[in-house]
């Protein structure tokens, strides 16, 4: 079975980034509460990320859901691999596994200790 053109899309911004947030918006004007809680989150974190906003068309806000098999938007992916929505990443954030998550799959804060 061959991906459809949205499927390799997504497929393809996934492989690129090592850290990919699908969101309402960009992170510098994030069109929802919870997609501008994950971009502080990350940006706290000094997290260099990639992102795609889904409003942008209907094929991708859909196209994400069908991915992940998620229902909602932000989706936040960390080395290909799905982490969660807003309430995920911020309870992850709250305990300091996500900072633990990211270090184990070689993600590196670029704000700190940069040379």
């Amino acid at each position: 079975m061959t991906a459809n053109p949205v499927e390799a899309d997504i497929k393809a911004k996934i492989d690129a980034n090592p850290v990919m947030l699908f969101m309402k918006g960009t992170p510098q004007f994030p069109q929802c509460g919870f997609s501008s809680t994950v971009v502080q989150i990350l940006d706290h974190l000094g997290v260099e990320f990639g992102s795609a906003n889904v409003l942008e068309t209907d094929d991708l806000r859909q196209g994400i859901k069908a991915y992940s098999d998620w229902p909602t938007v932000p989706q936040l992916y960390v080395k290909g691999e799905f982490v969660g929505g807003c309430d995920i990443i911020r309870e992850m954030f709250e305990k300091g596994e996500l900072r633990g998550l990211l270090e184990s799959k070689g993600v590196t804060p670029v704000a700190q200790g940069a040379s």
